[in-house]
């Protein structure tokens, strides 16, 4: 590998700093918790030989999510710390497609378990909607499969226009914007922004209908029951999860604020904003993971056992 620009170490302010120090711990944090429901779904894989549909989906986005986080993450650090890396060839072109790949990967499979959770928890009359809840769990792997094809698509244009000879110079690299150079918006970084933006807005909108038909059909079912005075661990059950939804609905929405912000921003030179909205977007991966162990029963109670919780909470439980 060859260097080609002499290397500038560049200076590292306290605001900087203090954006590494925090986005750092933002990272590991997310990295433990998905790795968590990694370790959790790998054990039950082993011991019943089979996971369901849902458990594949969140096998999946947990992998995905410790290699995004894990990427990104090791970016932020040498763009912030040691930037000269970046210009040894192929360092910056590999960031960039990792970033990419990882990136749009995390945003389509939690896309495809919120549909998941859609058509398979909803209840609706269509026979259009009947026919999906029949064969959504042979429609899975084909959804995963396509996400992952999306993915490495724009990794690869990413790629091949980190790879440019206009993008290698020393203004590409030295304010490092998040897995993208600090470039001119012109028709050869068109296709990367248009299709970047086709992935945020078609996976957003893909959530917003599934956790909009979701929340309505759930409302729906707890008003029958609180009309014919029925009260039991269901209606329980389905309060919960309409606050697991909708809390993912609003993490969801300001992670999309975020990247379309974020898209703004990378033709700036690095801002407080663009800092403050990297910080946001790092909190997303675990955040929503943390939602999803305690909206599953199995995760939750592995969870509570190796946290000193239980006791906690089996005591709270008695009292009430």
């Amino acid at each position: 590998m060859e260097a080609c620009h002499s290397p500038q170490q560049s200076n590292v302010t306290s605001y900087g700093a203090t954006t590494v120090a925090i986005v750092t711990l933002e990272a590991f944090a997310g990295m433990w918790i998905n790795a968590f429901i990694v370790c959790v779904l790998c054990l039950a894989w082993v011991k019943k030989k089979t996971l369901n549909s849902n458990e594949k989906i969140l096998l999946l986005l947990g992998c995905t999510r410790i290699c995004c986080l894990c990427f990104s993450w090791a970016y932020l650090f040498l763009s912030f710390i040691y930037p000269n890396y970046l210009y040894v060839h192929p360092i910056l072109q590999l960031a960039v497609f990792f970033n990419a790949f990882f990136d749009h990967s995390n945003l389509w499979v939690s896309a495809c378990l919120c549909g998941f959770y859609c058509i398979k928890i909803a209840n609706f009359r269509n026979s259009f909607f009947i026919y999906l809840k029949v064969k959504i769990d042979r429609m899975v792997p084909w959804l995963l499969l396509g996400s992952g094809i999306l993915a490495l698509t724009v990794g690869i244009i990413a790629y091949d226009i980190a790879d440019k000879p206009h993008c290698n110079n020393h203004n590409s690299t030295e304010q490092g914007n998040f897995g993208k150079a600090n470039i001119k918006m012109d028709k050869h970084f068109f296709p990367s922004f248009f299709l970047s933006g086709f992935g945020y807005a078609a996976s957003f909108m893909a959530v917003i209908f599934s956790a909009v038909f979701l929340l309505f059909s759930l409302w729906t079912h707890k008003r029958k029951m609180q009309k014919n005075s029925v009260k039991d661990l269901s209606m329980d059950a389905h309060i919960r999860a309409m606050k697991s939804i909708f809390s993912f609905l609003v993490m969801y929405s300001i992670n999309f604020v975020c990247l379309v912000l974020n898209m703004v921003y990378v033709t700036k030179k690095r801002s407080h904003m663009s800092l403050l909205i990297l910080v946001f977007q790092y909190t997303f991966p675990g955040f929503h993971s943390l939602i999803l162990i305690f909206s599953n029963p199995k995760l939750e109670m592995t969870l509570l056992k190796i946290l000193p919780l239980e006791r906690f909470v089996k005591r709270k439980v008695c009292m009430s």
